[in-house]
């Protein structure tokens, strides 16, 4: 059975045209079961105790330092149960809500969700897993110069390992209707 994790970030709940296509796409995996963070109900961005208990090695992390990670590692071990994860991201001002931006940034945690090798190389630790974002823009059609949203999601989410990304876009008048037809060819 698949497991699905799902990450809606529009500030829009009602609407909303990336939550729509999360919908459907969800949907077309039926009998599946979903986990849901909707970070429109707020996350906090990282600050300074997040930043200290991360340098510090698991054993000596005293209680502060595993609360200040708590929602971290819960991020980390959603991700890491889940075999589709499906991404409904608005674009805002060209790129990602804030609100995702902080949700990758509790997700990508070196000795984590990636590692360095000796060499200095990366290596992602999120493998096997597969990703499909759903966008909606006015006017920012995915691969556009000005599109900051789909290269910097493939990028970081390669960079955590995870290499099985598809985009679906919904841009402009007609890009419901393609989005739509796009789910449709999904495989389940």
């Amino acid at each position: 059975m698949t497991h699905i994790l799902r990450i809606d970030s529009s500030a829009r709940t009602d609407g909303s045209i990336s939550r729509a296509l999360a919908d459907k796409v969800v949907a077309k995996h039926a009998g599946t079961t979903v986990t849901t963070r909707d970070l429109a109900q707020g996350i906090p961005h990282l600050d300074a105790a997040w930043t200290a208990a991360t340098f510090t090695p698991p054993e000596a992390r005293s209680a502060n330092d595993n609360a200040a990670l708590a929602l971290s590692d819960q991020i980390v071990a959603e991700v890491q149960a889940a075999d589709l994860i499906v991404i409904s991201a608005a674009t805002y001002n060209f790129s990602i809500p804030s609100t995702l931006k902080a949700w990758v940034d509790h997700l990508a945690r070196a000795g984590v969700t990636f590692r360095y090798r000796e060499d200095g190389t990366p290596e992602g630790l999120l493998t096997g897993k597969r990703v499909i974002v759903v966008t909606a823009s006015a006017g920012t059609p995915v691969g556009a110069p000005h599109d900051f949203v789909t290269p910097y999601l493939k990028h970081i989410l390669g960079f955590m390992g995870i290499s099985d990304v598809e985009f679906i876009s919904a841009t402009g008048a007609d890009g419901l209707a393609d989005a739509d037809a796009h789910i449709e060819k999904l495989a389940a």
